[in-house]
């Protein structure tokens, strides 16, 4: 799948064992923004490759409604 060739940890993950709180803490947020990234990109592979709502919920350890809701919309 090309959109994850193009994501990076880069900076965020060198940035993660900083020392100074504020570089760390943004580095955190920012390897938040690639997890979301990156659930929203299987979610939507899995769903087009038939998966049911249940079997994504089991592969993300949450439950059926919470995925549902989640990634229904964004269809």
């Amino acid at each position: 799948m090309s959109e994850l060739s193009d994501l990076s940890l880069g900076p965020a993950a060198d940035a993660a064992g900083s020392a100074d709180p504020a570089v760390g803490l943004r580095a955190v947020r920012a390897l938040q923004r690639l997890q979301e990234r990156l659930e929203a990109i299987h979610v939507a592979n899995a769903r087009e490759q038939g998966w049911s709502w249940q079997a994504i919920a089991n592969a993300l350890g949450v439950s059926r409604q919470a995925v549902h809701q989640k990634y229904n919309r964004r269809r």
